[in-house]
């Protein structure tokens, strides 16, 4: 059996969009990443300088892809994939080696 994968997206919030305006954007694309096949969990933080750091972990690969494939067009996950700034984005996936807790 291949090991979990973790997403992991680094991003920073478009010009104007808060903290507290994004977070609340989070229900509803949780909804979607929730329902997303092969979903295990999600964790986001943000650092002080406002980078925010997600980390999903995935049954696999495909799993991961698939989620990744249909996030911009679900309606969902709309407004907080539109608070994202594009171009701060970046996205890797690795395999997931311990996990305590």
């Amino acid at each position: 059996m291949s090991p979990h994968v973790i997403e992991t997206v680094l991003f920073k919030l478009k010009d104007g969009i808060t903290k507290d305006a994004f977070v609340e954007t989070l229900d509803a694309a949780n909804r979607f990443i929730t329902s997303c096949p092969g979903f295990i969990a999600r964790r986001l933080s943000c650092t002080a300088d406002g980078t925010w750091i997600e980390h999903i972990e995935w049954e696999s690969m495909d799993h991961a892809k698939a989620a990744a494939a249909q996030i911009g067009s679900n309606s969902d996950a709309s407004a907080m994939v539109q608070a994202i700034s594009g171009e701060s984005v970046t996205l890797m996936h690795s395999d997931l080696a311990v996990s305590i807790g």
